[in-house]
């Protein structure tokens, strides 16, 4: 397995594949790399090199009990970036990977990066604040934690359903996606998993958003029910700089698996730009 270890002795796995430009993909919570296959693989064949990790606690990299937060995820990012020596890449982040592929520009800058591209994205703020009140209350991420503790394994299952619109009428629900969902989320260490939740939830990535100075596409579900369009990407594609927004009508959060041929579309359109 591919693998670097970071400052604090974490090891962090990472997929290498292909040659050329390089394009790097940061997964959403609970996931892990394995959610960007069909991104990975699509790009590759585009002749692209395709670079994707486990963030800590997640999938195959180690379950630590601290830097659970997204100025250690960045951190780790850089640290992939600076190993690889990457230049000129791309960036994807979806949802939580979206605040992290922000909050590295943020600190990082973008000396070793092209273009960004965050979808699904939980910045600016998810959470509800007198400064967002059109975010989520406390008591929804409340909620998401009482699930991983009490019943980690149910609950993941069962969010399997609004995470891919199965819940809406008339959806045809793939049972391998939803086994493939869970299976990805029971491979998080249980701790990085929860101290996640709040990592995703109250971190504020608007100065990250705003330093931003590279091209930016920002992608969403109209029907997003994790992350919700119109305190996140309506947001983000104003507070960045010259970001291009495309809404999809009725997709789901995760759309980059059950809509794959739009969004690889995007993104190769985008790169190519």
């Amino acid at each position: 397995m591919n693998t670097i270890t970071v400052k604090d002795g974490t090891t962090i796995y990472y997929k290498d594949w292909g040659t050329g430009q390089p394009i790097v993909f940061s997964h959403g919570w609970p996931l892990n790399a394995d959610a960007w296959d069909a991104q990975m693989l699509f790009l590759g064949q585009q002749g692209y090199r395709v670079i994707a990790h486990d963030r800590r606690s997640h999938g195959r990299s180690s379950q630590t009990w601290s830097g659970n937060e997204m100025d250690t995820y960045a951190d780790d990012l850089a640290a992939l970036f600076d190993t690889l020596d990457l230049k000129n890449a791309v960036m994807v982040g979806h949802s939580t990977g979206g605040g992290e592929v922000a909050r590295y520009l943020g600190r990082h800058g973008s000396r070793r990066v092209a273009k960004a591209v965050l979808i699904g994205a939980v910045p600016p703020l998810m959470l509800k604040t007198g400064a967002n009140p059109g975010g989520l209350p406390l008591s929804v991420f409340d909620g998401i934690r009482a699930g991983v503790v009490n019943d980690r394994s149910q609950f993941f299952l069962d969010l399997s359903m609004p995470f891919y619109g199965y819940n809406r009428p008339g959806a045809k629900i793939s049972e391998g996606v939803k086994e493939n969902f869970w299976f990805q989320g029971m491979q998080s260490g249980v701790k990085g998993c929860y101290d996640c939740i709040k990592a995703f939830s109250e971190t504020d990535f608007t100065e990250d958003l705003k330093k931003i100075d590279i091209p930016t596409l920002v992608l969403h579900g109209e029907d997003d029910q994790i992350v919700p369009f119109p305190d996140s990407g309506a947001m983000t594609a104003r507070l960045v700089k010259n970001a291009k927004l495309k809404v999809f009508p009725g997709y789901p959060h995760g759309m980059c698996q059950i809509h794959a041929d739009d969004i690889n579309a995007e993104l190769l359109a985008f790169i190519k730009s």
